[in-house]
C-alpha cells in the first residue's frame, strides 16, 4: 500500500512551479475518503453529528466554491469513481474531479489564500488519500521542455 498523500511537499511545489507553465492548467483530483469523517484537527468546523468523507468534501467545496471563483477558477467536472478498468485492480477512487485554473500562479494564490484556508479543515476530515495531478493542454510549451 502506498502512503496517503494529502498535501503537497515543498519539492513538489517547487517543481509545479519549476515546469513554467503558461497559460490555464486543469487539475485533475483523484479523492479517496473517509467512512467517517475525522474532524479532530479542526474539531471548531465539526457538524454535530457525525457526518461520511464525502458529505464532509461537498462541505469543503461549498466552503470553498467562492474563493476558486474568484481566483479564476472552475469546477469542470465532479463525479464518482470506483475501480480502475485499465490500472491496478487494488487501487480504487471514490470520486475524481477536473478543476480549471486561470493559471499556475492563480492556483497558487487561491491555495494560500486565509480565506479558502478557513475551510481546509472539510478536506482534511474528509480524505485518506488524494492525487492532484496538473495538466496542461497540447502544444503548450514549458520550460521542462
Amino acid at each position: 500500500m502506498t502512503v496517503p498523500c494529502l498535501q503537497p511537499t515543498e519539492a513538489q511545489a517547487v517543481a509545479l512551479l519549476s515546469r513554467g507553465i503558461e497559460g490555464p492548467v486543469v487539475m485533475l483530483n483523484l479523492l479517496r475518503f473517509r467512512g467517517v469523517a475525522d474532524y479532530t484537527a479542526t474539531p471548531l468546523l465539526a457538524p454535530d453529528e457525525p457526518i461520511s468523507g464525502s458529505a464532509a468534501f461537498d462541505l469543503y467545496v461549498d466552503a470553498t466554491r467562492p474563493h476558486l471563483e474568484r481566483s479564476g477558477g472552475t469546477i469542470l467536472f465532479s463525479g464518482a469513481g470506483g475501480p480502475f478498468f485499465i490500472g491496478p485492480e487494488a487501487e480504487q477512487w471514490d470520486r475524481a474531479m477536473l478543476i480549471r485554473q486561470a493559471s499556475v500562479q492563480a492556483f497558487i494564490g487561491w491555495a494560500t489564500d486565509e480565506a479558502y484556508l478557513d475551510g481546509i479543515g472539510h478536506r482534511t476530515a474528509a480524505l485518506l488519500d488524494s492525487r492532484l495531478l496538473p495538466l496542461v493542454p497540447d502544444g503548450v510549451t514549458l520550460a521542462s521542455d
